[in-house]
C-alpha cells in the first residue's frame, strides 16, 4: 500500500511538472525555439501570485486573471524579438538563458533570497487533502493534476481540430511550404508563444500553493522538465502529460523502494534510453 501511495502521489506531483513542460515543448516543437525564459515566466508568475494574494487577500487561484494575461504578453514579446532578429534554435537557448538569469536576479532584488510561503489563511489548499480508502492525496497536487489535464486537452483540441492548430503543425513540419500556402507563421508563432506564457502563469500560480518559493527554483526545475519534454516527445502535448505522470510515479516509487537520492539516476537513465531507442519520445503521435 505504501508503494501505491508513493506511485499515485508521485504521478500527481509529476502532473505539475508536465504543466511546466507544456509551453516549453510546444515552442520547441513548432517554433524551433528552446525557450529557457519559460522558467523565468513560471518563477515570476509564482512570485506575483504570492504578492497579489498576500497584499490583497485574493485566493491564489484568482490571481491568474492578472498573471495569465501578463505572461501571455511577455511570451508574445519574447517571440517577437526572436522573429525580429531571426534568432536560431541554438541562439534562442543562449539568449533565453540570459533572460532567465536576469529574471532570477530581479526576483532576488525585489523579494530577497529568503523562502516565501503563502500564509494558511490565504492558502487553505495547503492543509486540505482527499482521502480515498487508505490513500490520501494533498489538494495542491490534485489541483495541479486538474489544471494539467484541462490545459493539455484544450491544447490537443486546438492543434487537432482548428485551422490555427493544423497551420501550426504544418509550419512546424516545413516552414517554407507552409509559408507558400499563405500561412502567417509570425502571427501564429506569437500567439503560440503567448499561450505558452499563459500556461507558465498557471504553473507559477500552482507552485506556491503547494510549496515555498525561492529565486533559484528554476535551476531545480530545468533537468526534470527537459526530461519530461524528451520522454513525451517534443511538441507532443498528450505525450508531455503521460511523461510527467510516468516520471512522477517512477520518482515516487524509487524514493520508497530504494532512496530519494537515486530518483534522478533512474529518471535520467530513462531519458538516455529514450534518446537511443525512441528519439521521438515514448508516446509518439499518430503519424509520428
Amino acid at each position: 500500500m505504501i508503494e501505491l501511495q508513493a506511485a499515485v502521489s508521485g504521478a500527481l506531483n509529476g502532473s505539475l511538472y508536465a504543466l511546466m513542460a507544456l509551453g516549453l515543448s510546444l515552442a520547441w516543437g513548432f517554433l524551433k525555439v528552446i525557450n529557457l525564459a519559460h522558467f523565468a515566466m513560471i518563477l515570476l508568475a509564482g512570485y506575483l501570485t504570492f504578492e497579489l494574494a498576500t497584499s490583497t487577500g485574493l485566493s491564489p487561484i484568482a490571481t491568474i486573471v492578472v498573471t495569465a494575461p501578463l505572461m501571455f504578453l511577455v511570451g508574445a514579446l519574447i517571440q517577437l524579438g526572436y522573429e525580429r532578429f531571426d534568432v536560431s534554435e541554438l541562439n534562442s537557448l543562449l539568449i533565453s538563458y540570459g533572460l532567465l538569469i536576469i529574471t532570477v536576479q530581479v526576483v532576488t532584488n525585489i523579494w530577497t533570497a529568503d523562502f516565501q510561503r503563502l500564509p494558511s489563511e490565504i492558502n487553505p489548499f495547503s492543509a486540505e487533502s482527499l482521502a480515498v480508502g487508505s490513500l490520501r492525496f494533498p489538494m495542491p497536487t490534485l489541483l495541479a493534476a486538474g489544471f494539467a489535464v484541462v490545459l493539455v486537452v484544450a491544447a490537443a483540441l486546438v492543434l487537432g481540430r482548428t485551422y490555427a492548430g493544423r497551420a501550426l503543425q504544418a509550419f512546424g513540419q516545413d516552414r517554407e511550404i507552409a509559408s507558400a500556402f499563405g500561412i502567417d507563421h509570425r502571427l501564429l508563432g506569437v500567439l503560440l508563444a503567448g499561450a505558452a506564457g499563459a500556461s507558465a502563469a498557471v504553473a507559477g500560480m500552482l507552485f506556491p500553493i503547494g510549496g515555498t518559493l525561492t529565486p533559484d527554483l528554476p535551476f531545480e526545475w530545468i533537468g526534470l522538465v527537459f526530461a519530461i519534454v524528451i520522454l513525451g516527445g517534443i511538441g507532443n502535448v498528450t505525450g508531455t502529460l503521460y511523461a510527467g505522470l510516468l516520471v512522477g510515479a517512477t520518482s515516487g516509487l524509487v524514493a520508497v523502494i530504494w532512496t530519494p537520492s537515486t530518483s534522478p539516476f533512474v529518471v535520467f537513465s530513462l531519458v538516455v534510453l529514450a534518446l537511443v531507442f525512441r528519439p521521438k519520445g515514448l508516446f509518439p503521435q499518430k503519424g509520428g
